[in-house]
Parts: C-alpha cells; structure tokens; sequence
C-alpha cells in the first residue's frame, strides 16, 4: 500500500520490547474486545479523526490515555486486515502526526505469528 509508512512484524516487535511504539487499534470495539495487540489503544478508525483534534485532557478523559503529540515517533496503526490501519494512517498524518505508520500485516498476521 503505497502513500504511508509502514511498520513489518520483526520492526514491530523490535519497538514494543524497546518501548519506542505507540499502538492504536483502529477496529471497532466489538472487534478489539475480542482480540487486539497487547498494550493497544482502542480508537475506531470513525473516531480517530475527531480523537487526533480533541485537547489532551478531553482525550484523556474519553480514552484513558495520554494524547499523541504530533511530533511523537512510531504511532501505529492497525486494524484486522490493513486497510482501516492505512487509513488511519494516511488520515493521521493529513493531521501533521509526521510519525504515523501502519502495521500492514494487522491483527490477523499478529495473532497467527503471536496470539
């Protein structure tokens, strides 16, 4: 999917061990509930947009987590198949988040590789 960055699986890991990625999972709630990537925040990709633009307390507030600064490296995006994550990502970074990337294998290489 060409027009965003992309994170592959090994690079993935590599950044969650090391502590140096944000996940957000861009599936709807009924779908994360059910499965997502461990340490993932859930904002479907409907939301996402109004998320990105919310005060950081509002968004605390909703979410439960602190809001990514636009300069913050390593935001990924995911959802089941890629898609949502490439939107999401494209999206986010029409928002000027220069460090928005999607994890192209999504939920359904991570959960056969590591569920």
């Amino acid at each position: 999917m060409a027009g965003a960055p992309t994170v592959s699986l090994p690079e993935l890991r590599s950044l969650l061990a090391s502590g140096r990625a944000r996940l957000f999972d861009v599936r709807s709630r009924e779908e994360a509930a059910a499965g997502t990537i461990p340490g993932a925040l859930n904002i479907p990709v409907s939301e996402l947009e109004s998320a990105l633009q919310m005060e950081p307390a509002a968004f605390k507030a909703l979410y439960s987590a602190e809001k990514p600064e636009p300069e913050d490296e390593n935001l990924v995006f995911f959802c089941q198949m890629g898609k949502r994550g490439f939107q999401a990502t494209q999206l986010a970074q029409g928002l000027g988040y220069t460090g928005a990337r999607n994890y192209t294998g999504a939920y359904r290489e991570w959960f056969e590789k590591e569920g």
